[in-house]
């Protein structure tokens, strides 16, 4: 292992920990297609996570897109004066999986999204009064 596949491991742990992800290889597999990555194996996500290896191009800007991170400070780090992760509240409240669903709502026409803000209100409500 050589030292910047270790200290990248160690960014992308920590951007999928403030993002609310998962370490689950298998699950970064299917996340990092949905955000434009190039198919890859689990066991390449083991060796991104481990410090075994490191992403190619592709799937490095996937992950940051996926995780709200500049693809350049996942890749070598902070630099002076500029945080790792964009700052932006909502970005980081909004688990990526929720992203998706968000980005698949807005596309949806009119009446379909009006459908689901009333089934989305009526879950809330049954859950306030639980």
């Amino acid at each position: 292992m050589n030292n910047e596949q270790v200290a990248f491991s160690e960014r992308l742990r920590a951007a999928l920990y403030q993002a609310g992800v998962g370490q689950s290889p298998a699950e970064l597999v299917r996340l990092l297609a949905r955000f434009g990555g190039m198919p890859v194996s689990q066991q390449a996500v083991s060796g991104w996570l481990n410090g075994r290896a490191m992403p190619r191009q592709a799937n490095l800007k996937a992950l940051a897109k996926m995780l709200s991170v500049d693809p350049q400070q996942l890749q070598y780090g902070e630099r002076q004066g500029r945080p790792a992760v964009r700052d932006s509240a909502v970005t980081r409240r909004v688990n990526p999986r929720d992203r998706l669903a968000i980005d698949a709502f807005l596309r949806l026409p009119a009446a379909q999204r009006k459908l689901l803000r009333t089934l989305i209100e009526e879950f809330s409500k049954a859950e306030g009064s639980s």
